[in-house]
């Protein structure tokens, strides 16, 4: 039996923006960028909620940690990371697919599994979420006085480079962590077998890396991250080492994807979290369920699994 002409399933069928081919009718796809805005706001609610707690005088947890630094800042790594998994495990990170970071979308787009259009977007999306997650941590600062000094004590978990050497240090540190990090994401995201550990990899990889590099520039490796808490602290110096380092970082790892050096990747969607949608946009209500139609790789003809 012939299916019926539906324009709009035709259209949600070929419309591939997070595999690097979307549908030429669909120039902006505005569910996306609201769902990533929303996952990096709450990376940011949660992030920089667990370095106040980690990290401030007046905190318990803080008072305790400060005479332990290596394993301060290796758990303000740990937690910042398990908050991009945990936005990456809402409904709004598994449509997005998470990059929840412009760096992460600029190397999805230099390996063209998203459009120029929609990586832009993604960016401009990270930013303003992340501009919402600080707001809402300063805002319970406004509201709760105890809570506010804290954050305060720890400029609402700002990066800032090291002051005592040469400002160089904490670009090339950014470089080179951005680098490793989205070579690691990569190499899960392309291998089947793990990409499950793809959006918890970023906890560990920081509980790693933070107390060997965070000293230099505080391992941010992400402007929108660095930007927020800069604009509600006031701590602006040497914010162009957060836009070079993390994207000379992102090139540079796709640099080595390109030249096989991690071995032979392909990855078939820009995404960190929900894999098989085929670089689709799945719907917010149910965000695993996957199209089946007959031009779709994954469809099964009725019938076919009858037993």
């Amino acid at each position: 039996m012939r299916l019926p002409h539906l324009p709009y399933l035709h259209i949600h069928v070929h419309d591939r923006p997070l595999a690097g081919d979307p549908h030429p009718h669909n120039l902006f796809h505005w569910k996306l960028y609201f769902c990533e805005a929303i996952a990096t706001a709450i990376l940011m609610i949660l992030g920089l909620s667990a370095v106040i707690l980690l990290s401030a005088p007046a905190s318990p947890l803080g008072a305790v940690l400060m005479h332990h630094p290596y394993i301060q800042t290796a758990l303000c790594g740990l937690c910042f990371g398990l908050s991009g998994t945990a936005a990456a495990m809402t409904p709004f990170g598994k449509v997005s697919g998470a990059h929840i970071n412009p760096s992460v979308t600029l190397a999805f787009s230099l390996a063209r599994r998203i459009g120029g259009v929609d990586a832009l977007n993604y960016m401009i999306a990270q930013v303003i979420g992340a501009f919402i997650g600080t707001a809402v941590v300063y805002e319970a600062g406004r509201l709760i006085a105890w809570w506010g000094n804290m954050a305060v004590a720890v400029h609402y978990g700002a990066t800032v480079p090291y002051g005592h050497i040469s400002i160089w240090w904490a670009m090339w540190s950014e470089m080179f962590v951005t680098a490793a990090l989205i070579a690691m994401l990569y190499w899960l995201a392309a291998h089947p077998r793990w990409k499950f550990i793809t959006p918890w990899s970023g906890g560990l990889f920081f509980l790693v890396l933070n107390p060997i590099t965070a000293w230099l520039s505080g391992n941010s490796v992400n402007f929108a991250r660095t930007l927020a808490p800069a604009l509600f602290a006031g701590q602006w110096s040497g914010l162009w080492v957060y836009i070079v380092g993390p994207f000379a970082g992102a090139s540079l790892a796709v640099m080595a994807i390109r030249m096989n050096l991690l071995g032979k990747l392909h990855l078939l969607e820009a995404r960190l979290v929900n894999f098989g949608h085929h670089g689709r946009v799945p719907g917010l209500d149910d965000p695993h369920r996957k199209l089946n139609h007959p031009d779709d790789p994954d469809h099964v003809p009725p019938g076919a699994g009858a037993a």
